[in-house]
Protein backbone atom coordinates (compact mmCIF):
# COMPACT_ATOMS: atom_id res chain seq x y z
CA UNK A 1 0.00 0.00 0.00
CA UNK A 2 1.35 3.28 -1.45
CA UNK A 3 -0.39 5.75 1.39
CA UNK A 4 -0.40 5.71 5.22
CA UNK A 5 -2.02 8.01 7.85
CA UNK A 6 0.72 10.93 6.96
CA UNK A 7 -0.54 11.72 3.70
CA UNK A 8 -4.12 12.79 5.55
CA UNK A 9 -4.20 16.55 5.79
CA UNK A 10 -3.68 15.70 9.74
CA UNK A 11 -0.64 13.76 11.72
CA UNK A 12 -2.33 12.23 14.84
CA UNK A 13 -5.56 10.67 13.43
CA UNK A 14 -7.72 9.47 15.52
CA UNK A 15 -10.26 6.20 14.12
CA UNK A 16 -13.38 5.82 16.37
CA UNK A 17 -15.20 2.14 15.27
CA UNK A 18 -18.29 0.40 17.31
CA UNK A 19 -16.12 -2.90 17.07
CA UNK A 20 -12.79 -4.64 16.79
CA UNK A 21 -13.82 -6.32 13.64
CA UNK A 22 -14.61 -2.56 12.06
CA UNK A 23 -11.25 -1.55 13.22
CA UNK A 24 -9.34 -4.57 11.79
CA UNK A 25 -10.51 -4.14 7.88
CA UNK A 26 -8.90 -0.30 8.15
CA UNK A 27 -6.11 -0.72 9.90
CA UNK A 28 -4.26 -2.12 7.69
CA UNK A 29 -4.21 0.65 5.44
CA UNK A 30 -3.94 3.59 8.26
CA UNK A 31 -1.50 1.52 10.69
CA UNK A 32 -0.42 4.59 12.33
CA UNK A 33 -3.78 5.67 13.43
CA UNK A 34 -4.62 5.55 16.75
CA UNK A 35 -8.11 3.58 17.58
CA UNK A 36 -10.83 4.09 19.71
CA UNK A 37 -13.46 1.33 20.36
CA UNK A 38 -17.07 2.33 21.55
CA UNK A 39 -18.67 -1.65 22.11
CA UNK A 40 -21.53 0.26 20.32
CA UNK A 41 -22.79 1.84 23.30
CA UNK A 42 -23.25 4.95 24.17
CA UNK A 43 -20.81 5.60 27.24
CA UNK A 44 -18.35 3.34 25.15
CA UNK A 45 -18.04 5.97 21.73
CA UNK A 46 -17.81 9.35 24.48
CA UNK A 47 -15.07 7.10 26.06
CA UNK A 48 -13.22 6.33 23.54
CA UNK A 49 -13.52 9.61 21.60
CA UNK A 50 -12.28 10.88 25.18
CA UNK A 51 -9.09 8.83 25.66
CA UNK A 52 -8.21 10.14 21.45
CA UNK A 53 -8.08 13.35 22.62
CA UNK A 54 -6.70 12.77 25.51
CA UNK A 55 -3.87 11.27 23.96
CA UNK A 56 -3.52 14.00 21.45
CA UNK A 57 -4.81 13.47 18.17
CA UNK A 58 -5.44 16.36 15.46
CA UNK A 59 -8.11 15.20 13.77
CA UNK A 60 -11.55 12.06 13.96
CA UNK A 61 -12.46 9.88 12.02
CA UNK A 62 -15.86 7.72 12.58
CA UNK A 63 -15.53 4.42 10.95
CA UNK A 64 -17.54 1.41 10.24
CA UNK A 65 -21.06 -0.14 9.04
CA UNK A 66 -24.34 2.07 9.66
CA UNK A 67 -28.10 1.63 9.25
CA UNK A 68 -29.47 2.75 6.13
CA UNK A 69 -32.21 4.86 6.16
CA UNK A 70 -32.86 5.66 2.80
CA UNK A 71 -34.25 3.12 0.50
CA UNK A 72 -32.26 3.54 -2.67
CA UNK A 73 -28.94 2.35 -0.88
CA UNK A 74 -27.99 -1.32 -0.28
CA UNK A 75 -25.68 -2.93 1.64
CA UNK A 76 -22.44 -2.13 0.21
CA UNK A 77 -23.08 1.71 -0.12
CA UNK A 78 -20.43 3.79 1.07
CA UNK A 79 -21.30 6.71 2.61
CA UNK A 80 -18.64 9.79 3.59
CA UNK A 81 -21.38 12.51 5.06
CA UNK A 82 -20.58 16.03 4.48
CA UNK A 83 -22.85 16.75 7.71
CA UNK A 84 -23.77 14.50 10.87
CA UNK A 85 -27.18 15.62 12.44
CA UNK A 86 -27.35 15.32 16.37
CA UNK A 87 -30.83 16.54 17.99
CA UNK A 88 -31.42 18.56 15.15
CA UNK A 89 -27.83 20.13 14.90
CA UNK A 90 -25.90 19.62 11.64
CA UNK A 91 -22.42 19.12 12.36
CA UNK A 92 -19.69 20.00 9.37
CA UNK A 93 -17.29 17.49 8.36
CA UNK A 94 -13.73 19.26 7.54
CA UNK A 95 -13.14 19.56 3.69
CA UNK A 96 -10.22 18.36 3.93
CA UNK A 97 -10.92 15.40 5.39
CA UNK A 98 -13.69 15.13 2.98
CA UNK A 99 -11.71 15.53 0.44
CA UNK A 100 -9.20 12.52 1.44
CA UNK A 101 -11.78 10.18 1.76
CA UNK A 102 -12.94 10.71 -2.41
CA UNK A 103 -16.68 12.19 -0.98
CA UNK A 104 -17.04 13.79 -4.66
CA UNK A 105 -16.01 10.35 -6.13
CA UNK A 106 -19.32 9.14 -8.03
CA UNK A 107 -19.75 5.88 -5.72
CA UNK A 108 -19.96 7.78 -2.67
CA UNK A 109 -22.80 8.96 -0.92
CA UNK A 110 -22.30 12.15 0.32
CA UNK A 111 -25.50 12.27 2.30
CA UNK A 112 -26.57 13.28 5.85
CA UNK A 113 -26.05 10.86 8.68
CA UNK A 114 -27.68 10.55 11.66
CA UNK A 115 -26.53 9.69 14.90
CA UNK A 116 -28.73 7.40 17.61
CA UNK A 117 -28.05 7.04 21.02
CA UNK A 118 -29.33 3.14 20.61
CA UNK A 119 -29.89 0.77 17.90
CA UNK A 120 -32.90 1.23 15.54
CA UNK A 121 -33.61 -2.23 14.34
CA UNK A 122 -37.15 -1.82 13.41
CA UNK A 123 -37.58 -1.30 9.20
CA UNK A 124 -40.90 0.90 10.46
CA UNK A 125 -38.38 3.06 12.37
CA UNK A 126 -35.38 3.73 9.88
CA UNK A 127 -38.56 4.83 7.47
CA UNK A 128 -39.82 7.47 9.76
CA UNK A 129 -36.61 8.54 10.09
CA UNK A 130 -35.52 9.03 6.92
CA UNK A 131 -38.83 10.97 6.03
CA UNK A 132 -38.03 13.41 9.26
CA UNK A 133 -34.79 14.04 8.72
CA UNK A 134 -33.76 13.41 5.22
CA UNK A 135 -30.42 11.39 6.45
CA UNK A 136 -29.05 8.63 4.73
CA UNK A 137 -28.29 6.16 7.19
CA UNK A 138 -27.35 5.85 10.82
CA UNK A 139 -25.05 5.17 13.12
CA UNK A 140 -24.25 5.08 17.05
CA UNK A 141 -20.83 6.58 17.34
CA UNK A 142 -20.61 9.68 15.15
CA UNK A 143 -22.54 11.88 16.83
CA UNK A 144 -19.99 11.93 19.40
CA UNK A 145 -17.71 12.11 17.60
CA UNK A 146 -18.61 15.30 15.95
CA UNK A 147 -20.08 16.87 18.95
CA UNK A 148 -17.01 16.10 21.15
CA UNK A 149 -14.97 17.48 18.32
CA UNK A 150 -16.63 20.48 18.11
CA UNK A 151 -16.55 21.09 21.32
CA UNK A 152 -11.99 20.67 21.26
CA UNK A 153 -12.01 22.56 18.00
CA UNK A 154 -10.37 19.44 16.70
CA UNK A 155 -11.62 18.19 12.54
CA UNK A 156 -13.09 15.18 12.11
CA UNK A 157 -15.05 13.47 8.99
CA UNK A 158 -17.28 9.67 8.53
CA UNK A 159 -16.62 7.07 6.84
CA UNK A 160 -20.03 4.27 7.35
CA UNK A 161 -20.82 1.57 4.95
CA UNK A 162 -24.39 0.10 5.01
CA UNK A 163 -24.97 -2.83 6.28
CA UNK A 164 -28.27 -3.18 6.68
CA UNK A 165 -30.81 -1.12 4.02
CA UNK A 166 -34.17 0.54 5.23
CA UNK A 167 -36.40 -1.89 4.46
CA UNK A 168 -34.68 -4.90 6.26
CA UNK A 169 -35.37 -5.11 10.22
CA UNK A 170 -33.07 -6.54 12.30
CA UNK A 171 -33.95 -10.39 13.94
CA UNK A 172 -33.30 -10.12 17.54
CA UNK A 173 -31.02 -12.75 17.42
CA UNK A 174 -28.75 -10.05 15.36
CA UNK A 175 -28.61 -8.02 18.36
CA UNK A 176 -27.86 -10.04 21.13
CA UNK A 177 -25.39 -12.33 19.95
CA UNK A 178 -22.99 -9.71 18.98
CA UNK A 179 -19.66 -9.39 21.19
CA UNK A 180 -18.21 -6.02 21.24
CA UNK A 181 -15.15 -7.04 19.35
CA UNK A 182 -17.31 -8.27 16.57
CA UNK A 183 -17.75 -11.82 17.51
CA UNK A 184 -20.31 -14.11 18.13
CA UNK A 185 -21.78 -14.94 21.41
CA UNK A 186 -22.66 -18.20 20.64
CA UNK A 187 -24.88 -19.15 23.86
CA UNK A 188 -27.12 -16.03 23.74
CA UNK A 189 -27.49 -16.75 19.74
CA UNK A 190 -28.53 -20.19 20.19
CA UNK A 191 -31.33 -18.93 23.46
CA UNK A 192 -32.49 -16.62 20.50
CA UNK A 193 -33.09 -18.87 17.97
CA UNK A 194 -34.90 -21.64 20.40
CA UNK A 195 -37.31 -18.85 21.43
CA UNK A 196 -37.76 -17.83 17.92
CA UNK A 197 -36.88 -20.40 15.42
CA UNK A 198 -38.77 -18.56 12.65
CA UNK A 199 -36.05 -16.07 12.77
CA UNK A 200 -33.13 -17.86 11.02
CA UNK A 201 -33.88 -16.61 7.27
CA UNK A 202 -33.48 -13.05 8.76
CA UNK A 203 -30.82 -13.95 10.68
CA UNK A 204 -28.90 -15.62 6.89
CA UNK A 205 -29.69 -12.41 5.44
CA UNK A 206 -28.23 -10.43 7.65
CA UNK A 207 -24.71 -12.20 7.91
CA UNK A 208 -24.66 -12.21 3.98
CA UNK A 209 -25.41 -8.07 4.00
CA UNK A 210 -22.77 -7.95 6.65
CA UNK A 211 -20.35 -10.42 4.58
CA UNK A 212 -21.25 -7.51 1.67
CA UNK A 213 -21.00 -4.46 3.49
CA UNK A 214 -17.33 -5.87 4.40
CA UNK A 215 -16.39 -6.86 1.06
CA UNK A 216 -17.16 -3.25 -0.25
CA UNK A 217 -15.43 -0.94 2.74
CA UNK A 218 -12.19 -3.36 2.06
CA UNK A 219 -12.72 -2.84 -1.41
CA UNK A 220 -13.67 1.22 -1.27
CA UNK A 221 -10.47 1.60 1.31
CA UNK A 222 -8.17 -0.21 -1.06
CA UNK A 223 -9.56 2.14 -4.05
CA UNK A 224 -8.62 5.26 -1.49
CA UNK A 225 -4.94 4.30 0.43
CA UNK A 226 -3.58 1.04 -2.19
Amino acid sequence: MSNSVSATPFSRLGIVVGMEAEAALIRPFLPTARFGLSGATLSGARQAVLDLLESGVDALLSFGLAAGLDPALQPGAVVVPRHVVVNGERLAAAPALLDWLGADRADVIDGDLLHSDVIVTAAARKMALFRQTGCVALDMESGVVAEMAAVRQVPFAVMRVVCDPADRTLPPAAVVALRPDGSLAVGALARSILCNPFQIPALIRVGRDAGQARMAAKAALERRFS
